[in-house]
C-alpha cells in the first residue's frame, strides 16, 4: 500500500520542496509525496541549484498552496518543516493519521553573499536529507543508495 505524505512549509520554495524530492528518491514507490506552502512564493533558484548538485532535477517542481490538497487528498502523514507552518497549519486535516514537525531553518531568509547563501542552502539540504533517511529507517525502510 502506498503511503501519502505532505510536506508543508510557509512558502513551498525550499524546505518542503527538498523534503519532497528526497522522499521520492529514497522512499521509492512506497510513498506518494507532495509538498505545499501556506503562502506559496515560487521555487527558489538556490533550491534548484543545490538539489542539482546531488543529482535531483527540480525542473518539474513548482510552488503549490495548501488549498490544492486540503479536503481533496487524504494524507497519512502531514509533516511541517518550518515553525511558522507548524503554528499556522490547519489543525484538522481530514485523513491525516500522523502529524509530525521537523524544524528546519529557512535558508531563503539567510543574508549574505551568493556563495554564503548557497552554503546555507546546502547545509539545510543536507539536514533534510539526513532527517528523511532517519525517518525511513524508523519506518523499517533501509536505503543503501544514500
Amino acid at each position: 500500500m502506498t503511503t501519502r505524505v505532505l510536506f508543508l512549509c510557509t512558502g513551498n520554495s525550499a524546505r518542503s520542496q527538498m523534503a519532497e524530492a528526497f522522499l521520492r528518491k529514497y522512499g521509492g514507490d512506497r510513498f506518494e509525496v507532495h509538498s505545499a506552502g501556506l503562502e506559496p512564493k515560487g521555487l527558489n533558484p538556490f533550491t534548484i541549484r543545490v538539489m542539482e548538485e546531488v543529482g535531483i532535477d527540480m525542473s518539474s517542481h513548482y510552488s503549490k498552496g495548501v488549498g490544492e490538497y486540503l479536503g481533496k487528498v487524504l494524507f497519512q502523514y502531514l509533516i511541517t518543516v518550518c515553525d511558522e507552518a507548524d503554528k499556522n497549519c490547519p489543525t484538522t486535516w481530514p485523513g491525516v493519521t500522523q502529524r509530525l514537525h521537523w524544524s528546519f531553518e529557512d535558508p531563503a531568509a539567510f543574508e549574505g553573499t551568493e556563495e554564503e547563501k548557497l552554503a546555507k542552502f546546502r547545509e539545510i539540504r543536507d539536514k533534510i536529507k539526513a532527517r528523511i533517511l532517519e525517518w525511513l529507517a524508523q519506518q523499517g525502510i533501509s536505503n543503501s543508495v544514500a
